[in-house]
């Protein structure tokens, strides 16, 4: 089955029958510090035959948790305790609310939710209301078939917080990593939902397959493989790209050598990559359909110049580069002029990511042995905070390293080997909120956060 059910959401079109549309901004994330909101969410309310609710408890817990722990990744909330509620909330209807009661424990927002199953299909019922006002925020019911029942629970957590924020959420969003975790020694490439559920190999090279990246729609990654070529009898790391809806796989670059760290341009039409070709590895540019190579950086000779990172605007490059010495991070216009050194502490600094709004950068830097994520401004480099510290259960510090920043500027993926395994963490940008993504005994290489995949 191709990759296009992760992406294919099987439910009709939200009905909006109750939402508050007056455009009112709830919640300012654009502020530098989220104040959090109170928020009450009541246990899920089966809303079928009475007598078949306990057939479909798994089904009603597996929703409410989806969405509880959306709501505190969000950071957007402060969960109140179901000990501190003066309404009992077991027998009530989803628009029966007693805004007095909910008022005296300081409550924001209160979220009732509901659902019922019919044959294969899911019946999901949320609404949202503002307690300070006594108003709806939202109301609104999905249909899906019931194996898409994670999805719904995304898609609502999205429109909860485009209602309270005006921005898109990011619970539909995915990772594309390379990991270990089909065995063998090999390292394949994996799309998976952004909380380490749904994960499906996107290749099957039997090989090593490292650095993906996402297109700028969402339909293509790509990644690099050490591909058999029969005629040299031997493995070459070659430039591949993968369209997630129709399954088809292309080879974009095989020359001799290294062809890896790919990123694209905003546009879509250029993807920015290194290669070797037996000389010091440069970035280049190729387009999409894998013609017109050219070359961004030449040298200094000796020198790497690598991890190509394009702004969100399309007019710089970030990379990372050895030509002061230590690998250090540098800005360059996107045509390889106007190079600037950004980085000037640490020992090794590697894996430049930008933030949506260009404002920032995200990469791994290396003290006293190991490597932390660290977020700089552009503008200005002296602002510059490290996010992640972690030890390992033998005490020494965790190697924290290959960050990548949510479509909404608020999150970044990493790995973390602090378990003695490469797993996936998030963390929001400012450092705090961090949580483990992968739970498992594999490994995990490189994840990219999606773009927004609606």
């Amino acid at each position: 089955m191709k990759l296009l059910m992760l992406f294919a959401l099987l439910f009709s079109a939200s009905s909006v029958f109750g939402q508050d549309d007056s455009g009112k901004i709830y919640i300012n994330v654009g502020e530098a510090k989220v104040k959090k909101s109170l928020i009450a969410f009541v246990p899920i309310h089966y809303l079928g035959d009475s007598g078949h609710a306990g057939k479909f408890k798994q089904n009603g817990a597996e929703l409410y948790n989806t969405i509880l722990n959306n709501l505190e990744v969000s950071n957007l909330f402060t969960l109140i305790k179901p000990d501190a509620y003066l309404e009992d909330t077991t027998n009530l209807g989803l628009t029966t609310v007693d805004f007095e009661k909910w008022n005296k424990i300081g409550t924001d927002f209160l979220l009732r939710t509901g659902f019922r199953v019919n044959d294969s299909k899911l019946e999901f019922e949320a609404y949202l209301y503002h307690t300070p006002q006594n108003k709806l925020v939202m109301g609104k019911k999905y249909i899906s078939e019931i194996k898409e029942l994670r999805q719904t629970a995304h898609t609502f957590s999205d429109d909860l917080v485009k209602a309270l924020t005006g921005k898109q959420g990011i619970f539909r969003t995915k990772f594309v990593v390379a990991s270990d975790k089909g065995g063998n020694g090999w390292k394949e490439i994996y799309v998976m939902d952004w909380d380490g559920r749904n994960a499906t190999a996107v290749t099957k090279h039997r090989s090593i397959s490292i650095s993906p990246a996402w297109s700028p729609n969402g339909k293509t990654v790509s990644y690099t493989s050490f591909a058999y070529h029969p005629k040299l009898k031997s493995r070459n790391p070659d430039l591949f790209t993968y369209d997630i809806f129709d399954g088809k796989r292309y080879l974009l670059s095989s020359r001799r050598g290294l062809n890896s760290g790919s990123n694209f341009a905003p546009d879509g039409r250029w993807i920015f990559l290194t290669i070797t070709n037996g000389r010091d590895p440069d970035i280049y540019k190729i387009t999409f359909e894998g013609d017109d190579l050219t070359r961004i950086t030449n040298g200094p000779r000796g020198t790497l110049n690598v991890e190509p990172n394009v702004s969100p605007d399309g007019k710089k490059v970030a990379f990372s580069s050895d030509r002061a010495g230590n690998p250090m991070i540098f800005i360059m216009d996107i045509d390889g002029s106007n190079v600037k050194r950004l980085t000037f502490a640490g020992k090794y600094n590697s894996s430049p990511s930008w933030s949506p709004d260009g404002k920032k950068i995200a990469f791994a830097g290396r003290l006293k042995g190991h490597f932390d994520i660290f977020v700089i401004d552009v503008e200005n480099p002296a602002s510059i905070q490290r996010i992640t510290e972690a030890t390992k259960y033998n005490g020494r510090p965790a190697n924290n390293e290959d960050p990548s920043f949510s479509p909404d500027g608020r999150h970044i993926v990493y790995t973390s080997d602090r378990t003695g395994k490469n797993q996936i963490y998030i963390i929001s940008s400012d450092g705090t909120n961090e949580r483990r993504i992968s739970v498992d005994n594999s490994n995990y290489y490189k994840p990219r956060w999606s773009p927004y995949l609606n």
